[in-house]
């Protein structure tokens, strides 16, 4: 099947794939850290936004539990028959075939997730609003997404900047924002979200381990067309 336009800007090749899951695994315990701290609870009925492979949606089915109900939604059905495949043991999770920009469900959900999905859109504010008026009364809704611009060596180091600079160079080419995550308080408030809270998580990776070449190489290799094409 071949996919559809889409507002991500990465694609969906097997290079990708593995690129999102060596992400997934870098940030997974901050991002189980915000889930619990926006509240999520056993019992919610949760949707995700871009879901992707499903990294997210699964870590939400385990958190509501077998009384919870989970809906992954994304525009790429490759990735949807992987992430499907992976989370058989959650049938409290299901995933849907759509467009974040205007799928809706028929009955209203607890929480809204998006974890690196406003990055990669036009229109994020218009998206928020979108899903807000899916929120039952009291809902919550969670944006998690990248501030590229703090991304840095200690001590400095130049190959590290330059490729820093082409990809967010190709992000910005593209459309994306790569620096978004300093803004979401301000989107959200705009999107008319009440009792708006932002604060930052920063990982570190220590000099040797082998994760933080991978991270960055991968982030080149995947953007590398464009960056070669845009004279990045």
């Amino acid at each position: 099947m071949s996919e559809p336009s889409s507002m991500y800007t990465l694609g969906y090749s097997n290079h990708e794939i593995v690129r999102l899951d060596r992400q997934s695994a870098s940030i997974e315990s901050a991002t189980r850290l915000l889930l619990r701290a926006a509240g999520i609870q056993p019992g919610m009925r949760v949707l995700d936004l871009g879901t992707g492979i499903g990294h997210v949606a699964m870590l939400l089915a385990e958190m509501v539990g077998p009384e919870g109900r989970v809906v992954g939604i994304d525009n790429s059905a490759k990735l949807l028959d992987v992430a499907a495949l992976r989370a058989t043991a959650l049938p409290q999770l299901r995933f849907v075939l759509g467009d974040v920009r205007h799928w809706r469900d028929d009955a209203p959900f607890d929480a809204i997730v998006g974890r690196l999905i406003l990055f990669h859109l036009a229109d994020p504010v218009a998206v928020l609003r979108h899903h807000a008026a899916a929120l039952r009364a009291g809902g919550l809704l969670l944006a998690l997404d990248f501030d590229l611009g703090a991304v840095r060596t200690e001590p400095a180091v130049p190959l590290v900047r330059e490729a820093m600079g082409w990809v967010n160079a190709a992000f910005r080419h593209a459309g994306a924002s790569p620096e978004i995550g300093t803004r979401l308080a301000l989107l959200l408030a705009e999107a008319g979200l009440a009792e708006v809270q932002g604060f930052g998580v920063q990982g570190y990776i220590a000099a040797g381990d082998p994760r933080g070449p991978a991270l960055l190489g991968g982030g080149v290799r995947t953007r590398a067309p464009k960056i070669v094409a845009a004279g990045l």
